[in-house]
């Protein structure tokens, strides 16, 4: 009879540990999720995520990665939302800088040590910026402060301080827990799993939500339904793989020399994961946002080109999800060139003396390489965009009064991340698991 390893998942006395250090820390975020930032209005922001268009937009990305403390405006209301941003701006600055290319090049392992130390000395100005942004956004987007003091003079300018570096902190410490998680819990997963509890925890507010709808309960199946057929399309592209067969050179035992080794080289079909729909929604939400600034304009042709703005981007009707859907294609087209790039398969593999079958060492192997990966990448950026304006149509068709996350019980961008995270936990679990010997195995 052939039993699963995963039985022995609580029995290893280090899984369990980090288990429970991974739980216990998890826990402690939620409950920091609840303490309020000094000086802000919660009733006012409470109203931010009923807002509709591009802007309600940002406001449940901005929440969906906080973990639900935007609503409440917590000192965790960026989330870990800074340190993404100053990851991301630093992996778009390696190819543009030659220096920082060859670092990473050169020694991987003291690349990643400096990638390490400069995001998270970058998000502290990032928080500070993302504080007082957000702050200006909310205001905007509501037309009055939901700050009731705030501003960088005269008597306002302690509590004003306050409220930022409470924002500050509280993103510090979302960070630090997650790098807590990385070392001491399921290696790695960190900051995955803050923004995976987020989203799990408002599952079963929606869920109770639609079930005591008493016109909208019978729902629940079409929900079932779409679930299932979402999760197994997210599984099916995410796991999906283009393998380049490659020769490794056989090697010299003794008076001996083996055989040459096939192998391959496995290509991702969705190598950006969440980031060209992070990047794409922030991108199409500030011209709105900025624009929400010049409605009260004196000059006509501000109002009118604000307005128009605000017509064309703010979600209503189809052009803001077919613009949307287009930079997402771009987007994961690009931001996967910059990963793929970083890769350097074709130095690497010719270091190791393997080559691809009719290639040439070095950069043909990686210019060969490049363009496999970005005719694989087609699929991968049109199923993300589908994914991130798949919302925006269902909402055209659905009644007034029942929203799409109430369909889904969370975003679809949300599920991705959701599936993502699980994935990738579990299978760190099992590389654990066999790790520490309890591989699958026949019990007669």
């Amino acid at each position: 009879m052939k039993r699963s390893a995963w039985r022995y998942l609580w029995k290893s006395k280090d899984i369990r540990q980090k288990l429970i250090m991974s739980l216990v820390l998890l826990a402690i975020y939620r409950l920091a999720t609840n303490i309020p930032v000094p000086g802000i209005d919660r009733q006012l922001v409470a109203q931010l995520t009923k807002t509709s268009g591009a802007a309600g937009g940002l406001i449940n990305l901005l929440d969906m990665l906080s973990g639900g403390a935007v609503s409440n405006f917590s000192v965790l209301a960026m989330g870990v939302y800074p340190y993404i941003t100053a990851q991301i701006i630093l992996q778009l600055l390696i190819p543009i800088i030659p220096s920082l290319e060859r670092k990473m090049q050169e020694d991987p392992r003291e690349g990643r040590a400096w990638m390490e130390k400069w995001t998270m000395i970058l998000t502290i100005p990032m928080a500070a910026l993302s504080a007082i942004g957000q702050i200006n956004i909310f205001n905007a987007i509501l037309g009055q402060s939901v700050a009731a003091q705030f501003g960088f003079s005269g008597d306002v300018l302690i509590p004003t301080l306050a409220t930022l570096l409470s924002m500050m902190a509280g993103t510090m410490f979302g960070v630090w827990l997650g790098e807590l998680i990385s070392e001491f819990g399921i290696r790695g997963q960190g900051l995955s799993l803050i923004i995976f509890a987020g989203i799990v925890s408002s599952l079963p507010r929606n869920l109770l939500a639609l079930v005591t709808d008493p016109q909208y309960w019978w729902l629940i199946f079409i929900v079932v339904a779409l679930l299932v057929v979402t999760i197994f399309a997210i599984i099916y592209v995410q796991e999906g793989r283009r393998h380049v067969p490659v020769m490794f050179p056989g090697r010299r035992v003794g008076s001996r020399m083996s055989m040459p080794v096939k192998s391959t080289v496995p290509l991702m079909v969705n190598m950006a994961g969440m980031i060209p729909i992070i990047f794409a929604q922030s991108l199409m939400t500030f011209p709105t946002i900025l624009a929400s600034f010049f409605v009260g304009s004196e000059k006509e042709w501000a109002r009118n080109l604000a307005t128009g703005t605000q017509k064309i981007l703010g979600g209503e009707g189809v052009v803001y999800p077919i613009l949307f859907f287009i930079m997402v294609v771009l987007f994961t087209f690009f931001y996967t060139d910059i990963l793929f790039a970083q890769q350097n398969y074709g130095d690497n593999l010719k270091k190791q003396g393997a080559q691809i079958p009719g290639i040439a060492r070095g950069g043909p192997t990686q210019r060969y390489l490049t363009k496999v990966q970005r005719r694989i990448t087609l699929p991968g950026a049109l199923f993300l965009g589908v994914v991130a304006a798949l919302p925006f149509f269902l909402g055209l068709l659905l009644p007034p009064g029942l929203s799409t996350t109430q369909i889904f019980l969370v975003s679809s961008s949300g599920l991705l991340i959701v599936v993502g995270v699980v994935r990738d936990t579990f299978q760190i679990m099992e590389s654990d698991l066999k790790l520490h010997g309890y591989d699958d195995r026949l019990i007669s």
